[in-house]
């Protein structure tokens, strides 16, 4: 077996670990859950070696999606980390066999004091689930290493566990996107999910045109406008536009009467609009899905605000 195809056969074996765990689910799944959303201080995760280092990642997921929780070494615990932790917290304990010793020492500091459990192994029947007030299931058929030794199918299912765990909160808590953002201020996504219309929108020189308007005429305020649009304004209120494509397919199609027309004849009535706080992320979601250029940035009395067009969009990334 070469190189490349011992790189196959490990992906497939640690995929198949991981679709092995959905008919392992049952009602401890939701248990753990229902403990994470009702915890009133934190979720400590916790697990020595391997187990661990996926412990930690699941404390760091979990927090970054809003359920606050850390990472505590075990071997820690001993020497004076037990004193972050309260009553009001719950505790995430991982072990693939579930009978590590510093973890099950760990164990009745965390039964006196009444903390909540949720275990994580691949053994059902190890002390770890007996004592745990639920058991999370991980277990795989064998390791992705060829001696069966390496955790590495077993270090990816309780991986991907954590993150079913951390997205089924999600959804408990209704986290959306604002609420991602808040987490992640920094770097690219934080710019694309809190820059909002109003920090990128074009407020000066906005090509404003009555629907009146001969076509002739609107060509040239849509040229210098730069950006290949006219909104169309009655009474003060937005009430349709024009692109340099709505033109040309105009004069394609009346070709000599297309100076007797007018903006209302080609105008569209109900373009695409958005809020000052609409998200940038958000808005460049609209011209995915429409296939646009540009949106206009409007208020409840459909006043025209800004334009925000793809370009600026674009800035944010």
């Amino acid at each position: 077996m070469n190189v490349r195809e011992n790189a196959i056969h490990c992906l497939k074996e640690e995929a198949q670990a991981i679709l092995d765990l959905i008919p392992q689910l049952d009602d401890n799944f939701e248990k753990a859950v229902e403990l994470m959303y009702r915890c009133r201080g934190k979720v400590i995760c916790t697990g020595v070696g391997k187990s661990g280092h996926i412990a930690s990642k699941i404390a760091a997921t979990l927090s970054s999606t809003g359920t606050p929780a850390f990472f505590i070494n075990p071997l820690d615990v001993y020497h004076g980390d037990m004193g972050v932790m309260t009553a009001d917290d719950t505790v995430l304990a991982l072990s693939n066999s579930g009978q590590t010793d510093e973890l099950l020492r760990f164990i009745p500091m965390l039964l006196h004091d009444r903390i909540p459990i949720i275990g994580m192994s691949g053994n059902p029947k190890s002390l770890l689930a007996k004592y745990a007030t639920c058991h999370i299931n991980v277990s795989v058929k064998r390791e992705a290493c060829p001696l069966n030794l390496a955790p590495t199918s077993s270090t990816t299912a309780a991986l991907a566990m954590g993150d079913a765990l951390a997205v089924a909160l999600m959804e408990v808590r209704g986290f959306r996107p604002k609420d991602f953002a808040h987490f992640h201020p920094g770097g690219e996504l934080g710019r694309r999910l809190l820059t909002t219309a109003s920090d990128v929108m074009r407020t000066n020189d906005l090509p404003v045109i009555p629907p009146t308007m001969h076509l002739g005429d609107a060509i040239i305020h849509v040229s210098k406008g730069k950006l290949g649009l006219g909104v169309a304004e009655e009474d003060g209120k937005m009430v349709g536009l024009i692109t340099d494509g709505d033109i040309r397919r105009a004069m394609e199609k009346w070709q000599a009467q297309f100076f007797d027309k007018t903006v209302s004849d080609i105008m569209t009535r109900t373009p695409k609009t958005v809020k000052l706080d609409t998200p940038v992320a958000e808005i460049q979601s609209i011209m995915n899905k429409y296939k646009i250029h540009s949106v206009l940035v409007i208020d409840k009395d459909r006043q025209l605000l800004g334009v925000v067009d793809s370009y600026s969009c674009a800035l944010t990334n």
